[in-house]
């Protein structure tokens, strides 16, 4: 092989010669090509729009299958790509050079229930476990939806429903076992190579690719959960009320504030077929009666849907009605920001209220505070989250003039809601911009992160989407 080919009117970079090829064909059974049958459906991830044009796509089967690969593509000036489900591959660019290293054959589960730990590998997604573990009921810190990757979510933070109580559910990881550089596997955890593990805790792919992860269960089958909605003609109301609600709520309060509109299609069941709505959801680590005192303001504006109450773990990953399947076209545009002043509050019912005419599938506040405000003294690279509020605008695009467009209108949307209580910092594991993994840290994290990589791996074999 030589030079570049091309594909679909791409250029695609081509790996060096066919020992490349050999090699890599050789160090796993699935292993895909450009040119090859079901190349496309191997490099189309859950971002499908996405157009990951890779060298190679491999599947691995095992641990060992994956320190063959990257091996295989370390000794021929190949870089890796790990890849789990997928859902924040928009950073990746240019992946010619790359291996794309799916690891979705490696979803075993274990549940550890007199150790309330979970063992799992980098394969499995969030809902499974989550079933897993209410059996013995115990619940994981997912995220907002039930198909996200467990490796992925947790070496990037892991903004949890239970965050505001239990902080980063990264803060929970144990133990990682992931092929490094070299195509060794290694257990990382505090007290064998720490200092992989204080990276690998927050600095993603960027030191290896995760194989297993081990991690902390919490000791409840329940929480009482749901969602709060009115039509978007009451915006103003209801985000004044949520804005001085989150003001002084107890930690055992994780709750997210959006301004969503949902398409007229028939698989989206009604009351929201074609509607616009506000929705406040979240979950409330507390008895029934204590979570309805502290719902009771919210419930004062009589939502037109009201899901609250108490419901068990397993359900909580569905309640903020996240696709449960790849989305063409996404495009989300996110901040931490310190505070939300009266300003920032008229900008978003200005851009994404009421009769503003945005695009945008959703606007969204996610309070944050509590425990995810302070760091943990032997947590990883991303133990904390420097911001009281988290900002997201998202939407939907079908072509590239709609995309150009929406694109605009997310990047005009965040950066004016969140004009003079921004400070550029972002947390990485919702956020979807290329190039600038540096504001996901504070500079003393950051360099050592720097240092860390380029004693780890030298040769920048590891070319994740959220590059150091």
């Amino acid at each position: 092989m030589g030079g570049a080919a091309t594909h679909h009117g791409k250029r695609v970079s081509k790996m060096s010669n066919e020992n490349a090829a050999a090699a890599l064909r050789k160090a796993a059974a699935s292993v895909y090509l450009p040119g090859d049958d079901g190349y496309d459906e191997a490099r189309t991830v859950w971002a499908a729009s996405t157009d990951l044009l890779a060298a190679a796509v491999a599947f691995p089967q095992n641990a060992d299958e994956v320190g063959s690969i990257v091996r295989a593509a370390a000794e021929n000036g190949l870089t890796v790509t790990p890849v789990g489900t997928g859902h924040n591959a928009y950073p990746l660019r240019d992946v010619g050079d790359s291996v794309l290293v799916r690891m979705s054959r490696l979803d075993d589960i274990e549940i550890r229930p007199d150790t309330r730990i979970a063992r799992v590998g980098a394969g499995a997604v969030w809902l499974p476990v989550v079933q897993a573990a209410a059996a013995h009921h115990l619940a994981g810190m997912h995220g907002s939806a039930g198909d996200v990757g467990v490796v992925g979510y947790l070496t990037n933070g892991g903004l949890s429903w239970y965050a505001r109580r239990y902080g980063l559910a990264v803060n929970h990881v144990r133990a990682v076992e992931l092929v490094r550089a070299d195509g060794s596997l290694v257990r990382a955890d505090a007290e064998h190579e720490s200092d992989l593990f204080w990276a690998v805790r927050g600095g993603g792919g960027n030191f290896g690719v995760v194989t297993a992860i081990e991690f902390d269960l919490l000791p409840f089958a329940d929480a009482y959960a749901g969602m709060l909605a009115w039509d978007l003609t009451e915006a103003p109301q209801v985000l004044a009320r949520w804005r001085e609600w989150t003001a002084d709520l107890p930690e055992t309060v994780t709750s997210a504030y959006r301004h969503t509109q949902f398409p007229p299609m028939p698989e989206i069941p009604e009351p929201f077929r074609g509607r616009q709505f506000v929705i406040v959801d979240g979950a409330i680590l507390a008895d029934d009666a204590q979570a309805e005192r502290i719902l009771a303001p919210l419930r004062e504006l009589r939502p037109e849907l009201d899901t609250w109450g108490r419901v068990p773990a397993t359900a909580v990953p569905l309640i903020h009605l996240d696709p449960d399947g790849p989305v063409p076209g996404g495009v989300a545009v996110a901040q931490l920001i310190d505070s939300l002043p009266q300003s920032a509050v008229d900008k978003m019912l200005e851009l994404a209220g009421p009769g503003s005419g945005s695009t945008l599938l959703a606007a969204e506040l996610r309070h944050l505070g509590g425990a995810l405000a302070r760091p943990v003294t032997d947590g990883g690279a991303t133990s904390w989250l420097d911001g009281q509020y988290h900002l997201l605008g998202v939407g939907v695009a079908f072509d590239p003039e709609t995309k150009a467009a929406l694109t605009a209108e997310t990047q005009r949307f965040v950066s004016e809601v969140g004009a003079g209580v921004s400070r550029g910092k972002h947390y990485l594991g919702l956020h979807q911009g290329a190039g600038d993994t540096r504001s996901g840290f504070d500079d003393v994290t950051w360099q050592r992160l720097r240092s860390l990589k380029a004693q780890l791996d030298p040769n920048a074999v590891f070319k994740p989407n959220h590059q150091i």
